[in-house]
């Protein structure tokens, strides 16, 4: 098997990082920047950027911001491209933007439909295809796509965005085939329940609230029948999942990278005995219905 190629993260490093105005994003600049890397923060709220970019500064990095709706290939590609231009170069690209929903199979619309995979799935494409042509050339970079738990197994009502993060894995080991022996490298992050706005702020109502007082009915249900309840993983803060992504590119010994406890076991399981991971889950699952009706 071919040495993975390391990044060390130091003053010399070019990162470009989407959806860097909020969560694992915004931790993530921050704690590159405690290394004195150059970061790119892509995203687009430019008055929540102009305050992550101070805060990258204060820790010691350089901070370039770029606002970009890169759901939009004209927008991505300009941006990604601004980015090398303005560093003079790129070592990683972390594509960190993306957004969930709520809404039940036949509640989900062509609209929602088109948003999930329009964020999380096709920008892939628009920042990826910037970079490449520099990191091949340098035969040096990282890029780290972030998907979800939600891309190895799946939770109901949020159908459009389980299946957008499922998109994000087959996208990641496609490229990753393609970069065997390039020196760069491609690797997918699964978090978990991460502690940011991220659930609040989903399309058709928050998902938090919903997996939150899901969470409280399936111990009500995994009482009356009398099984486990589903084996869940505690939140973790943003930070965390920042140095996990950092380890990850200093230290590429998998290509796959799951943060939470307990994930990884999940996803193995679902490859090999779906039925019985979703049966483990089913608490779960149930109380989600009954507050999802309550709606």
């Amino acid at each position: 098997m071919a040495k993975r190629t390391a990044i060390h993260i130091d003053s010399s490093t070019r990162a470009i990082i989407t959806g860097a105005s909020s969560g694992i994003g915004a931790a993530l600049a921050v704690a590159m920047a405690k290394r004195g890397a150059s970061v790119a923060l892509l995203a687009r709220r430019r008055e929540r950027l102009e305050a992550v970019a101070e805060q990258v500064r204060e820790a010691g990095g350089t901070a370039h911001v770029i606002t970009a709706d890169i759901s939009k290939r004209d927008q991505a590609e300009a941006a990604t491209r601004q980015a090398v231009e303005l560093m003079g170069g790129v070592d990683v690209l972390v594509n960190n933007a993306g957004r969930g929903n709520m809404a039940s199979v036949e509640d989900t619309t062509q609209e929602m439909i088109e948003s999930m995979f329009a964020l999380n799935v096709y920008a892939l494409w628009y920042t990826t295809g910037v970079v490449l042509p520099h990191m091949k050339a340098q035969h040096k970079g990282h890029i780290v796509n972030i998907s979800s738990v939600a891309g190895t197994m799946a939770f109901p009502f949020n159908s459009a965005y389980v299946a957008a993060k499922h998109a994000c894995t087959g996208f990641t080991a496609a490229l990753r085939s393609e970069l065997v022996e390039t020196g760069v490298e491609a690797s997918a992050v699964y978090p978990a329940g991460v502690e940011t706005e991220w659930g609040d702020v989903t399309e058709g109502g928050a998902i938090g609230s919903l997996f939150f007082q899901g969470i409280k009915n399936s111990r009500k249900i995994a009482r009356e029948r009398d099984v486990d309840l589903a084996p869940l993983s505690p939140m973790i803060a943003a930070d965390e999942v920042a140095q996990i992504i950092i380890d990850s590119i200093e230290n590429p010994q998998r290509c796959d990278i799951f943060t939470h406890n307990g994930t990884l076991d999940h996803a193995v399981h679902a490859l090999v005995d779906r039925p019985t991971l979703e049966q483990r889950f089913t608490p779960v699952y149930l109380g989600m219905r009954k507050s999802y009706e309550e709606l």
